[in-house]
């Protein structure tokens, strides 16, 4: 899980530099996050741009 690449919670496609993602999360109650990647695959669910436009048709 630590070396894990991030993927969509909903196709499972593994999620690349540069592609644009949606991160489902509660907003952190804490001040000072600095590894901003490493909170959000610990804290976060990415889903994929393809499978976010869907959901909203």
């Amino acid at each position: 899980m630590l070396w894990e690449k991030p993927k969509c919670t909903i196709c499972k496609k593994e999620i690349g530099g540069n592609d644009v993602v949606f991160v489902k999360m509660r907003y952190p109650d804490r001040k000072g996050v600095t590894e901003i990647k490493a909170y959000l695959h610990n804290e976060g669910e990415f889903i994929c741009e393809q499978c976010f436009n869907s959901q909203l048709k």
